[in-house]
């Protein structure tokens, strides 16, 4: 029998859930078993489970059949619960090192009390921690174990399951269980401190409490907030079974009025319309159980008195006073802006107020560097597969020429780009557009992102000044809060974004429409864009594509490009391709061709016969052509430090591993850039991020988003069962891949595996 059985309800928690897990078995003190449900949750929080139950005898997985809700969830945990104590941790939220070997010091000091109650502390988007304000409470002086009568104080601590260690034995003696509902803790909490023989307080963080910007159930808009008025109907409920009890009653008429106050005064949480009768049901309740007591503390007097009465319109109106003096500042403020920016946002404005085009959509990416990307790829699919809607494409001056024959041009801040952010359905784009947009009830909002994450990105950047320096990441959330669905191309991606950028938006795991054209590009095509951009025929192509380094001011060219095509020998050319920072040539030489210019990243991967990258994104997106891909690391502990990554990508490599450049070139002379161990790495990387990116992914978007058909959306085709385009130096009779002379001159020959 373990000491623990700590229960951990699962849903809609898949980029939070391995982190709780992870607390929960790392901890110092291992007698427990782990009790994960998953409440039938939407994504894959049941696959996680099952891989962790999988790896550790300590993890028991239950799924529930149908959803029901956090306490549904706690209470099939607690059936299956076989430990002295029982210990609740959501999803979301994790265990402080060493919290378990802390607590079980002090039930065993404590004289195995039937609660314990220990702290938390609230942890931020912004990496900020912060303790319970009500910490004194916990004070481990004086007599332990106590009744709750001897420190009644401990009902001002949070009223929470997962704050506390309950003996099991004593939990089943009373029968309590969790209810249905929002707000399932009040009815649990309550009535376990008053019923409880002996308490004990643990004066330490165990639990950091994620304060998530959405997705928190009570921070939902929902009717099913009037659930609180049920629960305090079962918590007096109970005091009615328990005449003993009764001398709690004023105490939790209190308790109980604070929480209607805070439940109506919380603007996200009570649905427009439903305050009136919110507070006409917290009335008839306080008349219901109205207990004469102790005095109300004065400063939650007028909140008492707002819930008493029912005072809906004089809440309404301080509302609106408070309302109108905002209204006032901020046009001070835009008074003080230049006359075309005041004109052109009232214009904006006026278009905001005028009708939405159903058949209308708003494309751009890269900050309006021009067609491409993936927003570039779906905007094709929108002509092909919904002809009806009319597109548009935002670009610079300067990137106009980059929009291909079809989408109406727009250059940023002009009428037509404000008209068609307005009152365009469809926006796309694989960054943010302007800080400006209001996003309109009925708009759609479709972020495509631009690459599967290997270093760190959105909120992780926090604890890299190097890269986040300058990013307003308040700014950044408010961009993310008007997304409405977000691509992913892999798990790895979608677990990460969901951390990474928070928020109410749909992830939609069908690929990047980008790599669509490489399972449907010929070996014409191949052809023709090697001859476009002068490659010559026989010719090995490497494309050498490196990443921007947050920690250098000035991105001078890692590798001498020049050096490697003069000891590789003639059969080789490299097409350089600079950061989309910098802009180019990387490089000059015969044979070494700058495409730094060119506007599609895609059409150089379909020309090239294998990729060099360091840690670019490209990567991924190469892989799903199933070709040489060789990785130079030689600065990357540099770039770890200043920038993080996601994993240790000499560790998991798409191909062959080069730590210097007489590496690099050793790798391509000795034919390990095209061996059998580079194929191995090669579909294994395949296999973990190329999973969806299969040639549909644009064609699933716009039948999801535009037509409305989720359902019956092509079946993903496995990476082992593509067939994507060959290269041209593969598919000519005499391959070049197999027979590479040796490098003149002496070099090292090092193997990077």
């Amino acid at each position: 029998m373990p000491r623990f059985s700590v229960i951990v309800p699962a849903y809609k928690v898949q980029a939070y859930l391995p982190e709780c897990l992870d607390s929960v078995l790392s901890q110092s003190y291992p007698d427990l078993e782990l009790i994960a449900v998953d409440d039938r949750s939407p994504d894959s929080c049941g696959t996680i489970i099952d891989e962790y139950a999988a790896r550790d005898a300590r993890v028991r997985a239950v799924h529930l059949t149908e959803n029901q809700g956090l306490g549904g969830a706690r209470n099939a945990g607690m059936a299956q619960a076989s430990g002295d104590y029982l210990v609740f941790v959501d999803g979301d939220d994790t265990l402080t090192p060493d919290a378990l070997r802390a607590v079980a010091d002090r039930v065993k000091e404590a004289g195995e009390p039937d609660v314990l109650v220990y702290d938390y502390a609230r942890t931020f988007w912004t990496g900020r921690a912060e303790r319970n304000k009500l910490a004194a409470q916990l004070t481990e002086q004086g007599p332990a174990p106590f009744r709750l009568e001897d420190r009644p104080g401990l009902l001002r601590v949070l009223m929470v399951a997962w704050n506390k260690a309950y003996r099991r034995e004593f939990v089943e003696e009373h029968g309590f269980t969790f209810p249905p509902g929002y707000y399932e803790d009040t009815p649990w909490t309550y009535p376990v401190l008053m019923a409880a023989g002996s308490l004990a307080t643990l004066d330490r963080v165990c639990v950091h409490y994620r304060q998530r910007r959405q997705g928190s159930i009570l921070g939902t808009t929902s009717r099913r907030h009037f659930d609180v008025f049920d629960q305090y109907d079962r918590v007096f409920a109970f005091l009615d079974e328990r005449p003993d009890l009764a001398h709690w009653r004023p105490v939790l008429f209190r308790r109980m009025i604070d929480h209607f106050s805070t439940v109506f005064t919380r603007k996200e949480r009570l649905p427009r319309g439903t305050r009136a009768e919110f507070l006409r049901k917290a009335r008839a309740h306080c008349r219901r159980y109205r207990t004469r007591g102790g005095p109300v503390p004065w400063r939650t007097r007028l909140r008492h008195a707002l819930v008493h009465h029912g005072m809906h319109r004089t809440y309404r109106a301080l509302q609106l006073a408070l309302w109108a003096r905002r209204r006032a500042l901020k046009a001070g403020v835009k008074s003080a802006r230049g006359v075309r920016s005041a004109l052109l946002q009232l214009h904006y404005r006026v278009q905001l107020r005028l009708p939405l085009r159903a058949d209308r959509a708003v494309f751009a990416a890269y900050w309006n560097r021009g067609h491409g990307c993936n927003p570039g790829a779906l905007e094709k699919a929108f002509r092909t597969h919904a002809p009806h809607i009319r597109t548009a494409w935002i670009a610079r001056p300067e990137h106009q020429h980059t929009i291909p024959p079809g989408p109406r041009r727009l250059r940023p801040g002009s009428l037509g780009y404000w008209t068609a952010l307005a009152r365009s359905k469809y926006l796309v784009n694989n960054v943010n557009f302007d800080r400006r947009l209001r996003k309109r009830p009925g708009q759609v909002f479709v972020q495509t992102q631009h690459g599967t994450p290997l270093k760190h990105m959105g909120l992780d950047l926090q604890e890299h000044p190097a890269a986040g320096a300058g990013m307003d990441f308040e700014e950044l959330l408010r961009g993310v809060d008007k997304w409405d669905y977000v691509l992913s191309a892999n798990r790895h991606t979608t677990l990460t974004w969901e951390r990474v950028y928070p928020g109410g938006y749909t992830t939609l795991e069908y690929g990047y429409p980008r790599n669509d054209v490489f399972q449907q590009a010929t070996s014409a095509d191949v052809t023709r864009i090697r001859e476009s951009l002068g490659v010559p025929e026989g010719a090995v192509a490497l494309l050498y594509a490196p990443t921007h380094r947050d920690y250098r001011r000035t991105q001078r060219p890692v590798l001498d490009l020049d050096r490697i095509v003069r000891r590789l020998g003639p059969r080789f050319v490299v097409l350089a391709r600079a950061h989309y920072w910098h802009g180019g040539p990387l490089a000059t030489g015969s044979r070494v061709i700058d495409v730094s210019e060119h506007p599609s990243v895609e059409d150089l991967c379909l020309a090239s016969d294998a990729l060099i990258t360091d840690y670019s994104s490209i990567m991924f997106d190469y892989a799903n052509l199933d070709r040489p891909i060789v990785v130079h690391t030689a600065d990357w502990d540099a770039y770890h430090a200043a920038r993080g990554t996601y994993f240790d990508l000499r560790a998991s490599p798409p191909g062959a591993v080069a730590r210097t450049e007489d590496e690099l070139i050793d790798i391509f002379a000795t034919g390990h850039w095209c061996g059998s161990r580079s194929a191995q790495l090669r579909a294994a990387f395949r296999e973990r991020f190329c999973r969806y990116d299969d040639g549909r992914a644009a064609e699933r978007v716009v039948r999801h988003v535009v037509l409305g058909e989720p359902a019956g959306l092509p079946e993903v085709i496995p990476p082992g069962e593509r067939h994507p385009v060959p290269s041209a130096a593969s598919g000519s009779a005499h391959s070049p891949l197999a027979t590479v002379p040796q490098p003149s001159g002496h070099l090292p020959v090092t193997e990077s595996r």
